[in-house]
């Protein structure tokens, strides 16, 4: 009966977004099936977060790869990322970053520590201010944090003059799905990405390669009540959780396999 509460916990955190980014999403599953390791447990721990390919991914390797083999990959795969990332960032860098990623995070707090001079940009990303905790985790690690509001991102992105000493060199995003044709992240990422495009500015993602799929993945609508908590009556809601960025905007992904065009990462997971 413990177990059964603990698994339910860790199933409402995920629904609710009390545990975030989709590496921790998918390792507190893992763990959550473990407590109660049924088949009626795979079901409703892939029903919580459909728009995160990774969480179905650790879910259908349980009955063919040990336990600790799948919790390994993680931590493998990190370390990848951050050495390609290490070479992705240049002294001076002022790097825009959006939300909550944890392959993001901790890429630029390992490049903190490997000497790397740069700063961060990022957005405090409403309604549910995921961004602080990017911004706090960043602090922590002693790397110089500006926050914009969302709808300042252009400030931060476009070098308006060439006195302004306010724009970004890199983008760097996170993405909870890897799709053939681009990815899904955090609402707010195409926008941010299409202004990248227009005005020059790269545009990595950085991502384990387990949150590819070959699958459509939904857009995840959240709560109305995330946004305005007792809203007049009449007056229409919309908060979509992620939106699709296309390919075209994307300079590169880097992975475990390292730095690659978008169209030859998606070949090699093809393959």
């Amino acid at each position: 009966m413990e177990n059964k509460k603990r698994f339910n916990k860790i199933a409402k955190s995920i629904k609710e977004i009390k545990i975030q980014g989709a590496r921790n999403i998918a390792k507190a599953a893992l763990y959550a099936y473990t407590l109660v390791p049924k088949k009626s447990s795979i079901k409703k721990l892939k029903s919580l977060r459909p728009t995160e390919p990774m969480l179905e991914k650790v879910l259908d390797l349980i009955d063919k790869k040990p336990y600790k083999e799948i919790l390994n990959h993680f931590d493998y795969s990190q370390e990848k990322i951050n050495s390609h990332v290490l070479k992705l960032i240049k002294n001076k860098d002022k790097i825009f970053t959006h939300c909550h990623s944890t392959n993001v995070v901790n890429s630029l707090i390992y490049a903190k520590k490997k000497n790397k001079k740069f700063e961060v940009y990022n957005t405090e990303t409403r309604p549910l201010f995921q961004g602080r905790k990017t911004a706090r985790e960043l602090k922590n690690a002693g790397i110089k944090v500006t926050m914009f509001i969302d709808s300042a991102s252009a400030i931060a992105l476009k070098k308006e003059n060439k006195k302004d000493k306010i724009y970004a060199t890199k983008i760097f995003l996170g993405s909870d799905a890897l799709l053939s044709d681009g990815i899904i992240n955090k609402i707010g990422s195409g926008l941010i990405s299409e202004i990248a495009y227009h005005n020059k500015i790269p545009v990595y993602i950085i991502a384990d390669s387990w949150k590819f799929s070959k699958m459509k993945v939904p857009i995840e609508n959240r709560s109305l009540n995330e946004v305005w908590d007792r809203a007049p009556k009449n007056i229409k809601l919309k908060n979509p959780a992620f939106e699709f960025v296309p390919k075209k905007y994307i300079t590169g992904i880097v992975t475990e396999f390292g730095l690659m065009k978008y169209n030859d990462f998606v070949k090699k997971m093809r393959d």
